[in-house]
């Protein structure tokens, strides 16, 4: 596989973009058509919003991010707190977000190595 893109349906494009904007810590890279937008998250993964009330609020992604802690402490610094966080048993770490139509979208890490 090369590239994942990811997809989030959301009601209104312009309140969740704000949201995202805040939760990402930037605006979207680019808008390919009047009904989405789309963060590139690094080389092989991008994440997409696409305007359509049929499935908005029923998305949930993950991404993984290299330091948790950091990303968790600059999207608080933006106004956005996970709903949720947890640590598996495995070690990997895993903060839950809720856009405003109710998608979930989290961030995890994964233990450091022994």
């Amino acid at each position: 596989m090369r590239h994942v893109f990811a997809g989030i349906r959301v009601s209104d494009l312009e309140a969740s973009a704000a949201w995202f904007e805040r939760l990402l810590g930037r605006a979207a890279d680019f808008a390919p058509n009047d009904t989405e937008l789309v963060w590139d998250l690094n080389e092989g993964g991008s994440l997409f919003l696409e305007r359509s009330s049929e499935g908005a609020g029923f998305a949930r992604v993950t991404v993984f991010v290299d330091d948790l802690e950091a990303f968790l402490a600059a999207a608080a610094s933006r106004g956005v707190e996970p709903t949720k966080r947890e640590t598996y048993d495995n070690g990997v770490r895993h903060a839950t977000f809720h856009d405003p139509d109710g998608n979930d979208v989290s961030f995890g890490d994964l233990p450091a190595a022994p």
